[in-house]
């Protein structure tokens, strides 16, 4: 295949992405904007299927952001315990439900650098949050994502916020939200940390693993 600039990588990329993963969306579910910022601190170092179990419970004995903020890490953390990391996560979850009930005016922000002052919330949580909940444009960068976009050629860097700012660089605006999603069910599916099913991938022609 003759050299392509990136921004050409990233037009076949992209096209092949659509053409293979039409059904890509937001696995974590998503009934309301604070349940699913919630969901978000949980997924890290976790899937999103034991996040969805596991919030089930949560939001049964917590229905309310006010009842979670008027919580002990304690009481929080035995519930959350399945997600792993609860201690840490205890915090971040009752701090995102004190900002949600209170400064924020039960209102979840449509804004990346408000969001990054709760604690637990990155880059990447905020990202999804605004994406998911009102569609502005930004890129989740996951582990799948980081491995499939460095593996493709669009990017050589390991920090996310720079993988995250490399693919900006290169794939159009209106794609970075369903993007992430794409990356991650083609990480799932083909671009395997370990064991990567090149011969089988939709982008075995243009991958720079394979080129």
């Amino acid at each position: 295949m003759a050299k392509i600039s990136k921004k050409e990588l990233a037009s076949e990329v992209l096209k092949t992405l659509y053409e293979s993963f039409p059904d890509s969306d937001c696995t974590l579910d998503n009934d309301t904007p604070e349940r699913l910022a919630i969901r978000g601190i949980l997924s890290a170092q976790c899937t999103d299927v034991r996040v969805n179990l596991t919030c089930i419970d949560l939001f049964s004995k917590y229905p309310d952001m006010a009842d979670i903020a008027s919580s002990s890490e304690e009481e929080i953390g035995e519930v959350i315990r399945p997600c792993g990391l609860h201690k840490m996560k205890s915090k971040a979850v009752i701090a995102f439900a004190k900002l949600y009930v209170g400064e924020w005016g039960r209102v979840v922000p449509n804004d990346v650098t408000k969001l990054m002052k709760c604690p637990g919330v990155g880059k990447k949580i905020a990202n999804l949050i605004v994406g998911e909940i009102y569609g502005t444009p930004a890129l989740v960068v996951d582990t799948h994502c980081k491995r499939v976009m460095k593996r493709i050629g669009i990017t050589k860097n390991d920090d996310p916020l720079k993988v995250e700012a490399d693919c900006c660089k290169v794939f159009p605006e209106d794609s970075w939200i369903r993007l992430g999603h794409m990356a991650v069910d083609l990480g799932r599916t083909y671009c395997i940390a370990r064991a990567p099913k090149c011969d089988i991938c939709p982008l075995m022609n243009i991958c720079g693993r394979k080129i």
